[in-house]
């Protein structure tokens, strides 16, 4: 079973302990040979934060942690995968916490999985979302001068257990990106839903869509995957 939590606008520090919380607990049953019986598809909308990855090169922080910190951007250092990331007001972060295993995914197939649940609800609002090879995440205008992501993905994973998740601009105030180099790249821009439509964006109605993609994503592909090994 996978709950739906809406954690509304909640401090970065705040939401890290509690998907520790959860995903420890999964971890914690799986060491104990136990089947997690429950799963959760977090939705959270962050204060004004920068996130660096496992592997991030310090050097795409733009200005001194101390700078951001007196302008209101927190710094935390994680435990995902990617690079360095803005979360900010107006963008739609997911924390899935789920069993790979019981969902029978590998993590290349669980990010893509995540990529094309973003792409498919993205596409209600008549936004054209691609995926570039050697960078995950979803894009728009791929190939052209103008290529520019417009949701950032970055995962741990841990006895097939995941936290953390994506992050979409949806009504995002894009100057937020302006203290780093958005997940390392400094040739590609950013962007959000609201500005490729040209108005802000119904912020309820997305969090539902997404859940609605996301859910319908996950549970037939298991379903396809029991059928073709019953065959």
């Amino acid at each position: 079973m996978i709950e739906v939590e809406d954690w509304g606008r909640l401090g970065y520090a705040e939401g890290w302990r509690r998907q520790h919380e959860l995903f420890d607990a999964m971890v914690a049953s799986k060491k104990r040979g136990e089947k997690p019986d429950r799963e959760y598809l977090i939705m959270v909308e962050h204060d004004p934060v920068v996130t660096l990855g496992r592997h991030a090169n310090a050097s795409n922080l733009l200005m001194p942690e101390k700078a951001m910190e007196a302008m209101g951007v927190e710094v935390h250092r994680i435990e995902r995968g990617g690079d360095v990331t803005y979360h900010g007001p107006g963008q739609l972060v997911v924390y899935p916490i789920l069993d790979l295993e019981a969902h029978r995914l590998g993590v290349k197939d669980y990010v893509a999985l995540l990529e094309e649940a973003v792409i498919r609800m993205i596409g209600l609002y008549g936004i054209k979302g691609e995926r570039i090879d050697g960078a995950s995440g979803v894009w728009i205008g791929k190939g052209s001068p103008s290529e520019r992501k417009i949701c950032a993905i970055g995962v741990k994973c841990s006895r097939f257990c995941t936290m953390h998740g994506l992050a979409l601009n949806v009504n995002t105030d894009l100057r937020g990106f302006n203290v780093i180099n958005p997940c390392g790249f400094v040739d590609k821009g950013v962007t959000s839903m609201s500005r490729e439509i040209g108005k802000v964006i119904d912020f309820e109605e997305v969090k539902r869509r997404f859940s609605d993609v996301f859910l319908s994503l996950i549970f037939p592909l298991k379903e396809s995957l029991d059928l073709f090994k019953k065959l």
